[in-house]
């Protein structure tokens, strides 16, 4: 995040920031509910969003866990799946609320 803001200015990456979090909350809960109606499509779709925002903005662990629910989404193994995509929820809230709360002290 340090980076973005040497490379885009305070401004800019304060935009961009709020952008990729905005988009990854809504990525987050897209394929939290494409889980529960078993629609992998979409769900591959949003969890892709996610690895690429969140590797945009350095938040390699969430971007991580979400090319896992991609890879997971065409396996046949709903235990793993249904695991995984809880881990992605929990690890994307907690990494929202981090950022937030960095945001709000750098104003």
């Amino acid at each position: 995040m340090t980076e973005l803001a040497i490379r885009l200015g305070p401004v800019g990456a304060d935009k961009l920031m709020s952008r990729a979090l905005e988009e990854l909350a809504v990525q987050l809960a897209k394929a939290h509910r494409s889980f529960l109606r078993s629609n992998m499509n979409e769900m591959r779709a949003s969890a892709g969003k996610v690895a690429e925002v969140s590797d945009h903005i350095g938040l390699a662990s969430l971007s991580l866990i979400a090319q896992h629910v991609c890879e997971l989404a065409t396996a046949n193994d709903s235990t793993a799946l249904a695991a995984v995509v809880a881990r992605l929820t929990r690890v994307g809230e907690l990494s929202l609320m981090q950022v937030w709360e960095l945001e709000d002290l750098s104003v």
